[in-house]
């Protein structure tokens, strides 16, 4: 498996756990109430906070664990990078627009933060899905 690929599951695991320890933690808060009154931007920051920190760790164990020269790339790995990263910030894009059509909608701070963050999280996965995909078929097709 390459390095690429091996960060892309890595960006994956890390992704849907800390999103799924904020989505646990900020339903578990509502206790049936509004979702919008429950304190969330302390839990929102400290796992963004805290999947930064565990990528940046599991991907320099990779690197040790992969040995010299384990994290070479060359210009398959940069194309398929390249391309699964645009693919991924179309997501963001598309969040950032609902983000605004919020806003400007007056919408409660929470909504627009979760929006926001959820377009994050489905651009890291969708990137590393199509970057995976990308190494397990051969690439991507060239126009």
């Amino acid at each position: 498996m390459a390095f690429e690929e091996k960060r892309a599951w890595v960006m994956i695991m890390v992704t849907v756990g800390a999103y799924t320890i904020y989505l646990t933690t900020v339903l578990g808060r509502a206790g049936g109430g509004p979702l919008a009154d429950v304190a969330y931007a302390g839990v929102l920051l400290g796992t963004i906070g805290g999947a930064i920190v565990a990528a940046i760790v599991a991907n320099i164990a990779l690197a040790i664990v992969g040995g010299q020269g384990a994290d070479r790339t060359d210009e398959r790995d940069r194309e398929i990078n390249h391309v699964s990263e645009r693919i991924g910030q179309s997501i963001v894009v598309i969040g950032a627009l609902a983000a605004l059509l919020m806003a400007v909608a007056e919408l409660r701070h929470f909504w627009i933060a979760n929006a926001v963050y959820l377009a994050f999280v489905l651009s890291a996965g969708l990137s590393s899905v199509a970057k995976i995909m990308a190494y397990r078929k051969g690439g991507f097709q060239t126009w």
